[in-house]
């Protein structure tokens, strides 16, 4: 699933592609596709609207659209949003495709269709289940040590599940919660309140570089990823963890192993990450 790096690199790479132009078209593929409204008022509703500029709220990606309203999407598993010329191959799997007014197309394919979009009045956000309940952003302001230091302290939860709940983080995933935390030498079962000050502060550092690094290097493509040009992610080369069961740690050179934990796989090292 694209993660906050990836979604990220998408708003970066579409940004100064799309910000200023119109819908001319909406062609619906895929009825399913479209959340809210139905498909044909979420057509009509499209049409002539200009886009502001590209935001990003978590896994989200927003379209700011002139009329108050924001063009939301959620890539979930296998979804992307290129920018395209008409005269370019369509993928078999896209589901919808934008018209803009410079003669270009934004093009919505998902292969496993767990992707969506959602036609949203930009004061009626909180309506849109999912987004309501958001945490805090891992890059912002907001995100300090000591807000961590606190929000950990009496959380009883592992720490490995409570990084992926959506309202207490909002974007980190498997990826990226695996890398922080071989960086930050925690173990993805530890009990949240038992991580003392200075690990916290290292996990704090370790959540941010890993985010940070993952989008200097336009996300990780390990099947599906691509960015808002149609271009695949290279942070998949400099993983120390994740998907590298079997393979020696960089750090202390035992091998890494993977065990479901919360329903997920997770990578880490034994010996870097004691229990």
């Amino acid at each position: 699933m694209p993660e906050l790096p990836e979604v990220e690199t998408v708003r970066q790479t579409l940004q100064p592609k799309i910000a200023g132009l119109r819908f001319t078209d909406v062609q619906i593929l895929l009825p399913k596709i479209i959340r809210s409204p139905e498909p044909e008022e979420f057509k009509e509703m499209l049409i002539n609207k200009k886009i502001l500029r590209v935001a990003r709220r978590g896994k989200y990606l927003l379209l700011s659209l002139t009329g108050g309203m924001n063009l939301v999407s959620h890539l979930r598993m296998t979804g992307s949003l290129v920018y395209s010329r008409p005269e370019e191959p369509r993928s078999k799997y896209t589901h919808l495709v934008f018209g803009l007014d410079n003669g270009g197309e934004l093009r919505f394919a998902d292969m496993r269709q767990f992707g969506g979009l959602w036609l949203v009045p930009a004061d009626a956000m909180d309506s849109l289940s999912g987004y309501k309940d958001l945490g805090v952003e891992p890059l912002g302001a907001s995100f300090t040590t000591s807000y961590l230091k606190k929000e950990l302290r009496h959380r009883h939860a592992r720490i490995k599940p409570l990084l992926l709940d959506q309202t207490f983080i909002a974007g980190l995933g498997n990826i990226y919660t695996d890398e922080a935390l071989h960086r930050a030498r925690i173990h993805p079962e530890r009990l949240a309140s038992t991580l003392n000050p200075r690990e916290v502060t290292r996990l704090h550092h370790a959540i941010q570089a890993v985010l940070k690094e993952g989008i200097a290097h336009r996300g990780t493509t390990v099947r599906d990823f691509i960015d808002g040009d149609g271009r695949s992610g290279s942070y998949q080369e400099l993983l120390r963890v994740y998907n590298r069961e079997g393979q020696t740690c960089g750090h202390c050179g035992k091998k890494i192993v993977r065990k479901k934990i919360g329903g997920r796989s997770s990578y880490y090292c034994p010996s870097c990450q004691k229990a």
